[in-house]
C-alpha cells in the first residue's frame, strides 16, 4: 500500500542518483511554468498525477535513509509543488484529483477490513475496549475543554455567549479524537510491521473511526439546542444515524460475500473489480447516504473472515495502492492549507499539543488498567496522533450544520490536520522501530499476528 516493495538497502549512488532525479523534475516544472504561465492553468489531471507519483515516491525513498515514513515524502512532495509553495499545481488541477482521493479511501477501507482477523482481534478486545472508552469519554471532555481555553483567540467563537461556546467546544472535543486509517496503514504497509502493538493499533483505529461517526451524530443532536436559538433534540437524527449504521454494515456485508464469491469462482481482473468498485459504489453509497468507509471496512471484514480469499484481496489492493496512495497523501500535501496555517498555528498548535499528551496519557491509563503487555502500554499511544480524511468530512458536516461558524470551525480543523499528519506517521514509525516489529526486507506481507510464545 505504500507504493514501496521490501527490498535491499540502497547505497550512496542509488540515493544521490534519486535526489538527483527529484531536483530535476521540480526544477523542470517550475521553469515551465514560470517562462509559460498558461501551462500552469492547462496542466491536466493526468500529467498532475504523473508528477506527484514521481516526485512522491522520490521523496519517500530519500526519506527513508533518514529513518521518516513513505508518508511523510508523499505529503512533501505534494506541499512544495502545491499551490501555495511552487504552485507547480494549481488549486484546479488539485480540485480535479478528488476521484483519486474517493478511490484510495475505499481502497484503504477494504484493506482495513481485511487486516482484521478474528482471531487477533479476540486477542486484543479487552484492551481495545478500554482504550475505546477512555479516549473517547476523557479526548471528548479535556479537548472541549481546551477549545474554551484558546477561544479567546478564535475569530468565529468572539462574541459568543458561554451556552452557544459550550456547544462549539463538545464537536470540538468530539472531533479530536477522531484518528487516520489511511497513515496507519501506509506505515504497517512500508514496515511489514507484525507483533502486538501493529495488532492493537490496526483494531483500534478502525474501531475508533466507527465510534467517532456515531459520537458526532448524537454531539450534533446535543449541540444544536445550544448553538442555535429555539433549536430542540429531533427524533429524526436518530432514525438517520440507524439508517447509515445499519445500512453501512448490510451493505458491507453484501459486497463482501459478492467479492468473495467472484474470488472464488472467477478470481481474474480484480484489480479492475477494486477500481470500479471504488469510483461506481462510493458514488452510490453517497446518494443513498450510506458511510462508505464503514461499509468498505465491513466487506474487507467479510472477506477476510468468512472466506479464504483474504490475502488474495489484500494483495490485489496492495497493487491497486502502490500508484493509489502515493497520488493520494501527496494530493493530500497540496490541499494544505499554507496560509491558513500561518494564521492559525499558534492555536492550532496548542490544541494539537494537548490532543496529544491527552492520547498517550489515556492510553497508558488504560493498558495498565487490562494489564496490556509492557511494549502496547509504552508504545500504545503512537497510532493515535496522525487525523487525515474522517476528521476533515466531519468538519465538513459541522460546516453544513452550522453555517454561521462552520468555515471558521473547519479551518481550525484544517490547521490540526495539516500537523497531526506531518508529526503522527512519523511517531508511529519510529515506536514500531522501538518495538522491534518492523522487518524492511520480508519479501512476503507478513500476518499482524502477535508473534507466538517461545
Amino acid at each position: 500500500m505504500s507504493g514501496h516493495a521490501a527490498s535491499a538497502p540502497k547505497g550512496v549512488v542509488t540515493r544521490l542518483v534519486q535526489a538527483t532525479a527529484l531536483v530535476v523534475v521540480f526544477a523542470l516544472l517550475y521553469a515551465a511554468t514560470r517562462t509559460a504561465p498558461e501551462f500552469e492553468s492547462h496542466l491536466d489531471s493526468v500529467a498532475a498525477v504523473g508528477f506527484l507519483l514521481l516526485a512522491g515516491t522520490l521523496m519517500s525513498e530519500l526519506f527513508e535513509t533518514i529513518g521518516l515514513p513513505h508518508l511523510s515524502g508523499y505529503i512533501l512532495a505534494g506541499v512544495v509543488g502545491g499551490p501555495h509553495v511552487l504552485r507547480l499545481v494549481d488549486h484546479h488541477t488539485v480540485e480535479q484529483l478528488v476521484p483519486v482521493n474517493t478511490l484510495a479511501i475505499a481502497l484503504i477501507a477494504i484493506a482495513g477490513g481485511a487486516e482484521m482477523r478474528i482471531k487477533e482481534l479476540r486477542s486484543v478486545a479487552r484492551s481495545v475496549s478500554w482504550a475505546l472508552l477512555l479516549q473517547c469519554a476523557v479526548g471528548l471532555v479535556v479537548m472541549a475543554g481546551a477549545f474554551l481555553a484558546v477561544s479567546g483567540y478564535l475569530p468565529f467563537t468572539k462574541g459568543m455567549s458561554l451556552l452557544p461556546l459550550i456547544g462549539v467546544a463538545l464537536l470540538w472535543g468530539t472531533l479530536a479524537v477522531s484518528r487516520s486509517p489511511s497513515a496507519l496503514l501506509g506505515i504497517l504497509s512500508q514496515t511489514r510491521a507484525k507483533g502486538p502493538v501493529a495488532t492493537f493499533s490496526l483494531a483500534f483505529v478502525m474501531a475508533s473511526d466507527v465510534a467517532v461517526v456515531v459520537m458526532m451524530a448524537f454531539v450534533l443532536m446535543l449541540a444544536r439546542p445550544l448553538v442555535t436559538p429555539g433549536g430542540s433534540i429531533s427524533i429524526d437524527d436518530f432514525n438517520v444515524l440507524g439508517h447509515e449504521l445499519l445500512g453501512s454494515v448490510a451493505l458491507g456485508t453484501t459486497l463482501g460475500l459478492v467479492l468473495a464469491i467472484y474470488l472464488r469462482l472467477v478470481g481474474k481482473n480484480l484489480i479492475l473489480v477494486l477500481v470500479a468498485l471504488g469510483f461506481e459504489m462510493s458514488d452510490f453509497m453517497h446518494y443513498v447516504k450510506i458511510d462508505p468507509l464503514l461499509s468498505f471496512l465491513t466487506a474487507g471484514f467479510v472477506v477476510q473472515n468468512l472466506s479464504d480469499q483474504g490475502d488474495e484481496l489484500l494483495e490485489a489492493v496492495e497493487k491497486v495502492g502502490s500508484i493509489v496512495f502515493v497520488v493520494f497523501f501527496a494530493t493530500a500535501g497540496a490541499h494544505l492549507d499554507i496560509p491558513l496555517l500561518k494564521t492559525l498555528w499558534p492555536v492550532a498548535l496548542a490544541l494539537c499539543v494537548m490532543r496529544g499528551l491527552v492520547a498517550v496519557a489515556t492510553a497508558r491509563v488504560a493498558s495498565r488498567l487490562v494489564q496490556d503487555p509492557p511494549v502496547i502500554q509504552r508504545w500504545g499511544w503512537s497510532s493515535l496522533i496522525s487525523q487525515a480524511g474522517v476528521t476533515l468530512s466531519l468538519s465538513v458536516v459541522v460546516a453544513k450544520a452550522f453555517p454561521d461558524f462552520g468555515e471558521g470551525f473547519r479551518s481550525l480543523a484544517i490547521a490540526c490536520v495539516g500537523i497531526n499528519e506531518m508529526i503522527g506517521p512519523v511517531l508511529f514509525k519510529f515506536a514500531l522501530d522501538r518495538a522491534g516489529e518492523t522487518d524492511l526486507h520480508v519479501p512476503a506481507r507478513p500476518s499482524l499476528a502477535p508473534p507466538p510464545p517461545a
